[in-house]
Parts: C-alpha cells; structure tokens; sequence
C-alpha cells in the first residue's frame, strides 16, 4: 500500500482539531478495499467505523428476492458507521466498495466514546449525518420521478465528486445494480450520454469528458445534495471539484 497516503485524505479527518485528531490517529488502521467487498451486511452489528480516502462505499438496500437500489455513497467526504453515532448499532443496508481504493477503519467502539464527549468531533459528524440524509431522501425521489438518463448522470457526478480524477472503473451490471434499473436502461442511457460527447464507455471503464454537459443533463438532485453538504460543512468544501 501507498507509503505517502496518510488520514488527512479524508475531509471529515482533515476537518477535526488537532487534539481530536491527534487522539483518533494512532487508532486508524489504513486498508485496502478491493471491488465489490461487503463491509457489513443488513441487520450485521457495526464492530468498525470506516473512513475512505481514495475508495467509494455504496449503501444498498437489498429486496427478499435479491434486487436491490443505492441510496446513498459515500467518499473522501465522509464516514461509514453513522448508525453507530445515533445509537443504532447497526443498519438495514448493506455497504459494498463502490469504487477500489484504500481507506482507514477503527473499532466502533473507539470512535462512539469520542463522540460521547460532545466536542466538535460530534458537530462535525452530526452535520455529515444530516447531509447523509438529504443525500437518501434526494436519491428515494430521483430514483421514483427522473430518467435512468438523469440517474446516471446524479450518479456519476456524486461518484467523480469523490476521486481525485475523472474516472470511473464500473460494470453496466453493478451500475444497474446501484441505480436498481434494468441493465439494458443503463446500456442506453450510457450510450446516449456517450453519444453527446458528455463521457467515453467501454468494458468497465467510464471517463467523462465534460462535467458540465453531465451536470446540465442531470436533474436536480445532484445539485440539491450537494449544496447541502456545502451548506452544512463548509470545511470540506474541497470535496467538490
């Protein structure tokens, strides 16, 4: 693994005072987090918060007959483990790597006793938690009254958003998977924005070309989502290109 990489690469890490950071750092263990790797499944007990850096995690919600929808990811902007900081302890979704790269974990436990101590760790956290959630409302609505097209587009910001370039490594199935439509409406509408000139498709492999095209495409989802996160964390202003 990267020797340079180091916990700062994650805006809500960077974000905390010293002090807090200074705490939290020897407890952060950098991992890998390869393709497709389930972090925790539905219904699981959280034993690890996780903080990612240069991967995506994708939260799913999975039907009894194995279909499934995202409703929110999350990046370089944020946590993984929010039902751990609201008392929960574990969640209904389940949370896959999105996007390969590495990211930071530490044991629940450790990161639910720094919040206790009602500091601005905990501000910070309760304000990515409210951004969470305008990210899961906007997507529930998205998903029920906006074109697979306009889809594609909110997802495909919200993903480059929270990488360092401008690409993406994804199957048409897992997009399909994600966006909860059938494969052959993300094959269109991949093709149609392809055929704009907004992105280049092929094998896996997404690059897009012109961000604002994608953003004129898109509905408004994308940019209500993420005004608030500005709104609300206004020091991890730099999580948008």
């Amino acid at each position: 693994m990267e020797t340079t990489h180091n916990p700062h690469l994650n805006l809500l890490l960077d974000a905390l005072l010293k002090a807090d950071y200074d705490r939290l750092f020897p407890n952060l263990e950098l991992i890998e987090m390869p393709l497709g790797q389930v972090l925790c499944e539905s219904g699981d007990k959280l034993k690890h918060v996780y903080f990612p850096t240069t991967s995506i995690v994708s939260l799913l919600y999975v039907m009894e007959n194995g279909a499934s929808a995202e409703i929110a990811v999350v990046g370089n902007e944020g946590i993984l483990g929010v039902p751990i900081l609201l008392g929960g302890d574990s969640t209904p979704s389940r949370a896959v790597v999105q996007s390969a790269g590495l990211g930071y974990r530490m044991k629940a436990q450790l990161l639910k006793n720094e919040f206790n101590k009602a500091g601005q760790l905990q501000i910070l956290l309760l304000r990515y938690t409210q951004a969470l959630i305008t990210q899961m409302a906007q997507t529930a609505v998205c998903n029920r009254h906006h074109s697979v097209e306009q889809q594609l587009c909110r997802w495909l910001l919200l993903s480059i958003d929270r990488l360092s370039g401008n690409e993406l490594h994804m199957t048409q199935e897992l997009i399909a998977n994600m966006l909860g439509v059938r494969r052959e409406g993300v094959t269109e509408a991949a093709g149609a924005l392809q055929h704009l000139g907004l992105i280049i498709y092929s094998r896996g492999h997404i690059k897009v070309l012109d961000r604002k095209g994608l953003e004129a495409k898109s509905c408004e989802c994308y940019q209500v989502v993420k005004n608030e996160f500005d709104r609300l964390l206004p020091v991890l202003r730099g999580v948008h290109h």
